[in-house]
């Protein structure tokens, strides 16, 4: 019921009661029926609680997470402390799963409790550290939702960012990518700003300033400018993301580019977004908006896809409107050619507002390209004999604005438009007419007043915006001609003076007291003339995005060309680039030993490989001379440290017959363990023992050595005696047990770091009585 919308309200009882079941499936299930009625039954959801809670504890991954997102769901303030505590420890959760959860009920817990601010930032802090990608998209998401102002939360990971952005889950992909687009306004430098305002400034500078304030400007200058590394990582880290799937991850790349990146770099979305179009419609019409707003700026990005953008006969009205704005934009003195001979196909259509953009796009391209205007002038004028009064009246409307462009080259035309205002039926089509002619009413003395007659006969069935215009046409014509127009002047006035429309009464009253002037007319009669007949300035016929660009590329605001709500502008650049630095993160250092290690000769490495074949003893004097050889730079002479390792040999095998006499089991034992040890390393290799340090080799000097390995030694319950000369292979030392009539031992230990990277050598002076 749930899925196919029903209201299940009435069965929350009997569901919450099976939150205790020790199913999963059921659980599960229970879980998704109360985040979505939890809300509306507070009362009984808070009964389940202690479930949630126990759910929290559960090995199940999947049952931690619907708890707490249950459990975040219940909006009630009291349970607010419950609601973090929870969302602190799953913060800390082995499961990434469980913490993605904990960051999705971040924004819901300070939507409930403003008050936890500070937690909630502390808990966002934690979260953006995380380096599972399955987490960091929902961390972003909460970060914009809370705290999007506490850019220094970024800073630490935003190197993390642009290197996990690849792996992260779409979703997450689109949270991060726009709100890095916004952090790349913030910290760095306009990469475009040398190119498109250096020239400029130059020219004022060189202009204003002092010859002794002055610095010379080499042309040179704009090259010196170099991007900063971050920048650089950001652009190279999403682009790839262009071959995305995903539209919208696609468009959220393609909306970065165009805000961040140098122009030179911009051209890379075109392509994708053009692949674009082959998705649904509302794909389509979200795409196309965008691609229509970067055309007003960037037309040669997509000038090699213009067939792309040609209307096809399934296409809905809306997307056919973005089309024919972008192939205007697009168009150029190479393209016009083709473009014009696509719109004439367009104005054929029966979708009539199809066409009426069509006619406006033909006037649009006349405007902008001086080439063409003669052309798209004469095919406006072919329209007007159209059977189709709509086109008709489009094409007078257009032809209209452009005639102020260039009146006096077009006096035909005016001429031809004032035969067509009796055929001629739509309201804004005529009221055009009118207008033009009483706009160059000079240039057409004789057919004007005839226009005039004509039109003061049909005044009373005329539609308001016809009548506004009839007035002004004869308010400008007294002014021209007042003697053949005066009484069709006051005739016109006294039908609008008693006019059901107050708009048209009061612009009568109004235009007799400037027109026909009389002992109460103030002094703006004077200067009538100026006023009616002033030269004005011709329209702009302008793409309708132009206006768009002032909003960040696909979102909300930009589709509907207005600030909807939770929208966030787009910052400007910063004049100069904040300190870098804020975003180099130290890596954690390995641990070494303090002391120094001295270089080891290579002489002595040669002897140490000669003696390893002979004998066990002579492998164990090799191991010892080397480790001594370490200390030998301390006391300046290599010579005596050699003869102090061979005595210590000695000393050991002494030491070693007192032990093997005092116990013969042990000895036997120790015999043949050291015969094993000796056959097998005969018949192996030696491999070069790490050395000790210096001052503790000082200071043992004549003491018997151990070489020890730290994992296999047991605990010092059960740990069997340490006798001279047995070598142990582990890498973490846990205890080690000594006879009491063993001799002071010397015991020299490896100790290997747990990843394996890192090798240390530490010494450890055990003595025994």
């Amino acid at each position: 019921m749930v899925a196919k919308g029903k209201d299940a309200s009435d069965l929350f009882p009997a569901v919450v009661k099976n939150v205790v079941s020790k199913n999963i499936e059921v659980k599960k299930l229970v879980y998704v029926y109360l985040v979505r009625y939890a809300e509306e039954q507070q009362d009984l959801a808070l009964l389940s609680i202690s479930t949630f809670q126990r759910g929290l504890k559960d090995p199940n991954q999947l049952i931690r997470a619907s708890a707490l997102r249950v459990l975040s769901s219940i909006r009630v303030p009291v349970i607010t402390p419950i609601m973090m505590l929870a969302i602190r420890e799953s913060v800390t959760d082995m499961s990434p799963f469980v913490r993605k959860t904990a960051a999705h009920a971040i924004p819901k817990i300070y939507s409930l409790d403003p008050e936890q601010k500070e937690f909630c930032i502390e808990i966002i802090e934690k979260l953006l550290s995380d380096k599972t990608t399955l987490v960091i998209g929902s961390a972003v998401m909460a970060f914009e939702e809370v705290c999007p102002e506490k850019i220094d939360l970024i800073h630490k990971n935003y190197r993390k960012l642009c290197n996990l952005l690849v792996d992260v889950e779409e979703w997450g992909q689109l949270v991060i990518i726009n709100m890095l687009t916004r952090y790349a306004r913030t910290q760095f430098v306009n990469p475009n700003r040398y190119g498109e305002h250096m020239d400029n400034e130059r020219f004022y500078e060189s202009e204003h300033s002092s010859q002794e304030d002055q610095t010379p400007v080499t042309p040179e200058a704009p090259k010196s400018f170099t991007m900063d590394s971050d920048h650089r990582l950001l652009l190279r880290n999403t682009k790839p993301l262009l071959q995305s799937r995903n539209s919208s991850v696609v468009m959220a790349v393609a909306q970065l580019y165009h805000h961040v990146a140098p122009k030179t770099e911009v051209g890379a979305v075109a392509k994708p977004l053009v692949r674009l179009l082959r998705s649904h419609r509302e794909i389509q019409s979200i795409v196309l908006s965008n691609i229509a707003t970067m055309t007003t700026t960037r037309k040669s990005m997509f000038e090699p896809y213009l067939k792309s953008f040609f209307v096809r006969p399934m296409d809905p009205t809306l997307i056919k409107l973005i089309k024919l704005d972008i192939l205007t934009n697009l168009a150029t003195e190479a393209s016009i050619g083709i473009i014009l001979r696509e719109f004439h196909t367009y104005v054929a259509s029966s979708d009539r507002e199809f066409v009426a953009a069509t006619i406006q796009a033909i006037g649009r391209c006349a405007s902008t390209i001086s080439e063409c205007t003669d052309t798209c002038m004469n095919g406006l004028v072919s329209l007007m004999s159209n059977r189709d009064e709509a086109v008709v009246a489009e094409s007078v409307v257009v032809i209209k604005k452009l005639l102020q462009m260039a009146p006096a080259k077009h006096k035909d035309i005016i001429v031809h438009m004032a035969k067509l205002v009796e055929k001629i039926t739509v309201a804004m089509a005529r009221a055009s007419i009118l207008w033009l002619i009483g706009e160059y009413c000079e240039r057409v003395p004789k057919i004007a007043p005839d226009v005039l007659r004509k039109m003061a006969k049909t005044f009373i069935t005329e539609t308001d915006i016809v009548k506004l215009q009839v007035l002004n046409l004869a308010t400008k014509l007294y002014l021209t001609n007042p003697k053949q127009t005066h009484l069709l002047c006051q005739y016109v006035f006294n039908l609008a003076k008693y006019d059901q429309n107050y708009d048209i009464r009061d612009r009568a009253r109004l235009l007799r007291q400037l027109a026909l002037p009389n002992e109460k007319s103030g002094a703006l009669a004077k200067h009538a003339k100026k006023i009616f007949l002033a030269s004005k300035p011709a329209p702009v016929l302008e793409s309708k995005f132009k206006d768009q660009d002032q909003f960040q590329l696909g979102t909300l605001s930009h589709f509907i060309n207005a600030k909807s709500s939770g929208y966030q502008e787009l910052p400007d650049w910063p004049e100069v680039a904040p300190d870098p630095s804020v975003r180099t993160v130290e890596a954690p250092m390995p641990w070494t030993d303090d002391q120094p290690k001295a270089k080891k000769p290579t002489k002595k490495k040669q002897s140490f490989y000669s003696e390893s074949g002979e004998s066990t003893g002579d492998d164990s004097s090799s191991s010892e001379s080397d480790s001594d050889e370490e200390s030998s730079d301390e006391s300046g002479s290599e010579d005596e440290e050699e003869s102090k390792s061979e005595k210590s040999v000695e000393a050991a095998e002494s030491s070693a017959a007192e032990v093997s006499s005092s116990s013969e089991e042990e000895t036997s034992a120790s015999e043949e363990s050291a015969s094993e040890t000796d056959s097998e390393e005969e018949e192996k290799p030696k491999k070069p023992v790490k050395k000790p340090g210096k001052a503790a080799v000082a200071a043992v000097a004549k003491q018997q050595l151990l070489l020890l390995d730290f994992d296999d030694v047991p605990a010092a319950s059960s740990a069997p005696a340490l006798l001279p000369g047995n070598a142990l292979a582990p890498s973490l030392l846990t205890g080690a047990v000594v006879n009491e009539k063993t001799s002071p031992l010397q015991v020299t230990v490896c100790v290997h770091d747990v990843s394996g990277s890192v090798a240390m050598e530490t010494l450890i002076i055990c003595l025994y009585l």
